[in-house]
């Protein structure tokens, strides 16, 4: 069983109020974050054929969109540190939109990956970090549940987005579809504006900032509240290193429980977004028509939009919380088992029942994605876990669709691509699991020996001060004994100063 659920902040989150107004921000935020490089999968089948670009090509633009979203994680976290989520969210939003208006003037497939994969990629590596850093600071107790609301974004906005684009596209083609897109994405602004800075982002006031420094070094500060422009607090240097490491904490590192996070996450999105990207185009492959196939990724977002509040309302009772680890890594595993099944569905109901199955699956893995992470680390290191996170992960998500895609290429079927994925996530699942296992006996022996120590101190301690107090009296009693022996002498010669008013006759 995992240790009990705590907090490491240096407030008491509100668990509600404007948290509530703070989790439909995330909402916004993170659902065209997550959604959007999947309901754009839509254009690629039109986009491949008016570029002449091979599977794997086209794959490259979601790869590169992932990738530069997850790599952007550490420089989201520093800023997110230095400024709060509100400003880094809405810069986001504005980068996001630009990226998209850009790819409208697109004449190669090159200027799509610059445009689609670099600049709205970064522009989503703005939104998604700190939506999923500030619904942490606002919530303990209903934290999973919050997380589950706030990543249900994705799918609510994935089932409206994929048929939103096929109308687009029969309408308005794909670049005046991609325009539109463009102009959605600047609602991330105003989902931005809702986070209200609280607790140790809480900016200080001036009167706030004089006392903090006024009880780290009283003297300066009344020199400088005396003579302001004379006086100069000289400050160390630091190293850009420095600087980093204290914005990033790199001793996460050797935490035990960090990377066997890291490490099994690192193998399952190496499989995890190849079959959204192709499902679309695997409906196409198999003679479904455009708008059916557009709908199987409907589909999976409106069983998703249930499963992420469903799997937090579960993850958040006293059965599961503890226990939340075991069940990441068993959805993970189911996860894999439904992309196994796949290559079954021959017809269109079968991709329908692959597709109600895999946004079951989909949405248990990140409903508590987050929420694992921060309760192996805590709430205070997790904005620095987030950014070393993802940009570890931007690897294998920038590899993990081109990948399917030469699967395909090579051998003409889709089938052996959801093969490959899901062995890599049941693998994945296997050892976050057997992982896990390991490491909260690690920490049941860790505690159990700390404990011991704790209590041989206490004794050895008590000891001392048993000796201490032995000695103690022992002196005490040697003192009165010679004490004892020299009073005598003392009343002879009073006595005698008594008699003859001299001790020196006695």
């Amino acid at each position: 069983m995992a240790p009990a659920v705590g907090t490491d902040l240096e407030y008491t989150p509100p668990d509600g109020g404007w948290g509530w107004v703070v989790v439909l921000g995330a909402f916004i935020s993170m659902g065209f974050s997550y959604a959007f490089s999947k309901a754009v999968t839509v254009f690629y089948k039109e986009i491949q054929e008016f570029f002449g670009a091979s599977y794997s090509e086209i794959a490259w633009i979601s790869s590169l969109l992932l990738a530069v979203m997850y790599a952007g994680g550490p420089v989201s976290s520093i800023l997110v540190n230095r400024y709060g989520s509100r400003p880094v969210v809405m810069f986001g939003g504005l980068l996001s939109g630009i990226g998209m208006i850009l790819a409208t003037f697109s004449t190669s497939i090159i200027q799509l990956y610059i445009c689609i994969g670099i600049v709205a990629g970064f522009g989503f590596s703005m939104n998604l970090q700190p939506s999923v850093i500030v619904v942490g600071q606002y919530f303990l107790k209903n934290r999973p549940l919050a997380n589950g609301l706030a990543m249900a974004g994705s799918p609510v906005v994935l089932s409206t987005l994929a048929p939103l684009n096929q109308f687009l596209f029969d309408n308005y083609g794909w670049r005046g579809s991609f325009l539109i897109l463009g102009a959605l994405l600047f609602n991330c602004c105003a989902a931005g504006a809702l986070f209200r800075p609280i607790g140790p982002n809480t900016p200080k006031t001036k009167k706030d900032k004089d006392k903090a420094i006024q009880d780290e070094d009283p003297e300066k500060v009344n020199i400088s509240l005396v003579e302001p422009s004379k006086v100069v607090i000289p400050e160390e240097k630091e190293s850009c290193m420095t600087k980093f490491t204290r914005a990033l904490d790199l001793t996460l590192f050797k935490h035990r429980g960090f990377m066997i996070y890291l490490i099994g996450n690192v193998v399952m999105f190496i499989g995890f977004y190849a079959p959204i990207v192709f499902l679309a185009a695997y409906g196409k492959h198999l003679g479904v028509d455009e708008y059916s196939s557009a709908f199987l990724l409907s589909i999976l977002a409106m069983v998703d939009m249930i499963a992420r509040p469903a799997t937090g309302l579960i993850a958040n009772t006293k059965w599961i919380r503890p226990r939340v680890q075991y069940f990441f890594s068993c959805s993970i595993i189911f996860n894999g088992i439904c992309h196994l099944m796949c290559p079954l569905a021959t017809g269109y109901l079968g991709l329908v029942v692959y597709s109600v199955f895999f946004g079951l699956a989909f949405g248990m893995v990140c409903s508590q994605i987050f929420e694992t992470l921060m309760d192996l680390v805590g709430a205070k290191r997790f904005s620095s876990a987030v950014g070393l996170v993802t940009i570890v992960e931007c690897v294998p998500l920038l590899l993990g669709p081109p990948i399917g895609g030469a699967i395909v290429d090579t051998f003409g079927d889709y089938k052996y691509m959801f093969f490959e994925c899901g062995a890599i996530l049941v693998a994945a699942g296997l050892f976050l699991f057997v992982g896990n296992f390991y490491n909260y006996r690690m920490l049941r022996k860790e505690a159990e020996a700390e404990s011991r120590d704790q209590k041989e101190d206490i004794e050895m301690k008590d000891e001392q001060n048993l000796k201490k107090h032995d000695y103690d009296q022992v002196s005490t009693d040697e003192k009165a004994k010679n004490d004892n022996e020299v009073l005598p002498a003392k009343d002879n010669s009073e006595k005698c100063e008594d008699v003859n008013g001299s001790g020196h006759q006695c």
